[in-house]
């Protein structure tokens, strides 16, 4: 009966949400009050009713409820009580109806949170949110549903694809949704005022929050992904430019774009016809990263979908809403004003650098996906686009772009003094350039691309630092008044000094784990040992050990220090899932400060020893701490009293006043 009442929530919010993607815009056009009022109920009712259904199928899962088609094919009676919490969105049915309960979430909060929007700009984001719900909805009804049941029920269920039942799947997915998902929220307000004719300075500051909380999710989604791959598949690496791990690094980069761009709009009230088509084309790239994961036509451990009616309905969706929104753009661009003027040299003309180099980068990588899948539906010819084309074009698009990057903050908005900038970040440019001295040093000639990124990394940091210092007035005011100014600075200025830091260290961790890391393949026998990263690794043994749902042989090892004493134990095993009847790989990991040994069981060799890699990969955890620092950042932007949506300003006289919004088109 829970199952038949979580089918029939889902399509009462169809229902419903099809009136919501109707009436308020109807009401909007017409300036009825009472259509547009729909809008707000209509959103909170039907994020209640998914919840509702999204709740029926984690019961059907976690009950072990066999009648159901999709907890037959993804769960099983012994699978651990977690796995059956994430095994809900651990397949295709499962993961799109964990896409449209965050899609309705975020439209709630709108609805919660946009008491201060004009009337008719609240009612058109709704309606759109609405729009894009309802196709959604209509595709997980009409070709993905999650409640079919099957008659009569199996025994026992086929349980879920063993690569998946991880910690990972409880925290990947979900990141990653909330990120795509929350773009929808700066696409339907960049469609809203297109249908509008009207954006201002005002429409960025409502943006802004959107797209830095989406932002910020998508980050930790694919550092997450990035940390889960690299542990789980035992392959060693963190990123194998997928076209599914490039699905989500387009809208990132389009995303990073917006919100700098949405930054000039709202201090200069300029571009704000490149904002709103940003705005259009990071959610379109979310809809396409969709469109290769859950289609068909890509075939990796991300991808669940393989029947084609349901590729051709989500390509529609993808034609509708990308086609619409561009065509809606092309109409009525012309009308909006283009904004205000700034000279190239300033904070302004930074920020426009910047934006070049990320949509530069972004069109890159999306040839680089697309290609292969083209040139195969229109010759039939397969080939394969790998690191080498992303690391010879994405690669040299980031040296300048990261290069200009600690000049951007300290620029003046409007026109800035080039040769002040410099002057101001003298230090940390010796600084790195005594680092990149260093490290040539220490890896002669070899090491001429190693040394540039890291001293690129380097200057990254310090840039980063010295804006802080700067604002901060150290060495120019006494402790107290330092204590003060430091106190006084808004959090967007520290979310952006703690963004661009933690991009320095992701990328001293990359070129440090790419160039110094080392990696030996033997066959090891109980007694071997071998160097790595200045320990000793020592075979010990393999032990059969019997899991919930798997078997798996465990190769025991000693780290031993220089002198031969044991530091600590690690253990890598192979796994395998009889009812699945498929092997994994539990690599064995060890962290030393920042850096890790890293150790994958291979085949059992015919003397009676085994395969074994091993890895010593220098500061390969920067990369990963790099990005939770870089939410951090964008955690402390979105704290900002700025940028809540309708913050009142505090007069001299200590009382709030509101902040007047101005039009300018």
């Amino acid at each position: 009966m829970t199952v038949e009442l979580g089918h029939f929530a889902l399509v009462l919010a169809l229902a419903l949400s099809i009136i919501q993607a109707v009436l308020p815009v109807l009401g909007a056009r017409r300036n009825d009050d009472r259509m547009m009022a729909v809008a707000v109920p209509a959103s909170f009712t039907v994020f209640a009713l998914i919840a509702l259904s999204f709740a029926a199928l984690t019961s059907a899962h976690v009950l072990s409820d066999f009648s159901v088609q999709n907890v037959f094919e993804n769960s099983h009676s012994q699978k651990p009580l977690l796995y059956k919490f994430t095994g809900v969105w651990g397949n295709h049915e499962g993961s799109m109806l964990l896409w449209v309960l965050i899609l309705s979430f975020f439209t709630a909060l709108v609805a919660f949170f946009g008491n201060n929007l004009p009337p008719t700009l609240k009612a058109n984001v709704l309606g759109v949110q609405a729009w894009i719900g309802s196709a959604f909805l209509l595709f997980i009804i009409g070709t993905s549903n999650p409640f079919a049941r099957l008659n009569p029920a199996p025994i026992e269920g086929q349980d879920l694809n063993p690569i998946l039942q991880d910690i990972g799947l409880a925290i990947h997915p979900p990141m990653l949704y909330l990120g795509y998902v929350g773009f929808s929220v700066c696409f339907s307000f960049a469609v809203a005022a297109l249908i509008d004719g009207r954006i201002d300075a005002a429409w960025a500051r409502w943006v802004r929050p959107w797209t830095l909380t989406a932002w910020i999710f998508l980050t930790g989604g694919i550092a997450m992904g990035s940390y889960w791959a690299y542990y789980e598949l035992g392959w060693g690496g963190w990123w194998f430019w997928d076209p599914v791990e490039n699905a989500s690094f387009m809208p990132w980069l389009a995303g990073t774009a917006l919100l700098h761009s949405a930054l000039v709009m709202e201090k200069r009230s300029a571009l704000k016809i490149w904002t709103v088509l940003l705005a259009i084309l990071t959610f379109s790239l979310s809809l396409l990263g969709t469109f290769l994961v859950r289609s068909g036509v890509l075939t990796s451990v991300h991808t669940f979908a393989t029947d084609p009616g349901r590729g051709l309905f989500i390509l529609a969706i993808l034609v509708l809403f990308i086609g619409g929104s561009l065509a809606l753009f092309a109409w009525r661009a012309q009308t909006l004003a283009p904004g205000g003027l700034f000279q190239p040299i300033s904070r302004e003309g930074a920020l426009v650098f910047n934006n070049l180099f990320l949509t530069t980068a972004a069109a890159t990588v999306l040839i680089g996906t697309l290609y292969p899948l083209l040139l195969e539906s229109l010759t039939g010819e397969k080939i394969s686009v790998g690191a080498p084309f992303f690391n010879l074009t994405f690669g040299p698009l980031m040296i300048p772009l990261l290069a200009a990057v600690p000049f951007g903050p300290l620029l003046a908005w409007k026109r800035g003094d080039i040769l002040a900038v410099a002057q101001r970040l003298m230090t940390a440019f010796f600084v790195a350039l005594l680092v990149v001295a260093v490290v040539l040093y220490k890896t002669s000639a070899s090491g001429v691309l190693a040394a540039f990124g890291i001293g690129l990394a380097v200057w990254l940091m310090l840039g980063a630092l010295t804006d802080l210092s700067l604002k901060a007035g150290i060495g120019k005011a006494s402790l107290r008044g330092m204590a003060q100014r430091i106190t006084g600075l808004p959090r967007s200025v520290f979310g952006t000094a703690f963004a661009h830091f933690g991009l320095g260290i992701t990328l001293l961790g990359i070129v440090a784990t790419t160039t110094f890391a080392t990696e030996s393949v033997l066959v090891m026998k109980p007694g071997d040992g071998i160097r790595a990263g200045g320990y000793t690794l020592r075979f010990d043994r393999v032990d059969a050990v019997k899991g919930s749902n798997f078997t798996e042989d465990q190769g025991k090892f000693t780290i031993l220090n220089d002198e031969g004493q044991p530091v600590t134990d690690l253990v890598s095993a192979k796994r395998f899932f009889p009812v699945r009847k498929m092997q994994t790989t539990e690599a064995g990991i060890k962290t030393f400060m920042f850096s890790q040994l890293y150790v994958s069981l291979g085949d059992a060799a015919k003397d009676g020893g085994i395969v074994v890699r091993i890895w010593w990969k220098p500061l390969v955890t920067l990369i990963w701490l790099g990005g939770v620092v870089m939410m951090i950042g964008g955690g402390m932007s979105l704290l900002d009293r700025r940028l809540r949506i309708g913050a009142p300003a505090k007069s001299k006289l200590g009382k709030a006043k509101p902040r007047p919004a101005r039009a300018i088109s």
